[in-house]
């Protein structure tokens, strides 16, 4: 099944059996079926901790990997590419227990986006999303920078 193609519960459901994310004890709760929102929260588990018992900073930032280029895509359709340039995380505090992450993509980012790449030219942005833990604090800032540009 093509991913552009798929609901948004099957894609859901593919994504939590994908070895790189169920490896990790990474799960997608929840991926709105207008793709402008994504839930994902990971488990401490034996082999998702590191030598001093936190989350593996790996596991971290792996649980916000694919999320904003899904988004994305699925927002601009075929006529567009849409790829991952560049990724940063900023570690904040040991991460412990469960930890979540939201995605949330404004109908408005969306439209500037399309009208950036209207031109074909390569568009670079920048998207942002906190890993909490289970008391709503910041364990660390993914900021992922997405290429894009309109199809010739």
């Amino acid at each position: 099944m093509r991913m552009l193609q798929a609901k948004a519960s099957m894609v859901r459901r593919a994504l939590n059996i994908w070895p790189p994310l169920r490896g990790a004890g990474i799960t997608v709760k929840e991926i709105s079926a207008d793709y402008d929102y994504a839930r994902v929260q990971m488990r401490a588990l034996p082999w998702n901790k590191n030598v001093v018992g936190v989350h593996f900073g790996g596991s971290l930032f792996a649980m916000t990997d694919p999320f904003w280029m899904l988004l994305v895509m699925k927002h601009l359709g075929k006529d567009h590419v849409v790829w991952d340039k560049a990724a940063e995380i900023d570690f904040r505090k040991p991460g412990r227990g469960t930890v979540s992450v939201e995605f949330r993509l404004d109908p408005e980012r969306v439209r500037q986006l399309r009208a950036a790449a209207s031109d074909g030219g390569k568009v670079l942005e920048w998207f942002s999303a906190d890993i909490l833990d289970a008391d709503g604090e910041v364990v660390a800032t993914v900021r992922k920078q997405l290429y894009l540009r309109k199809k010739a």
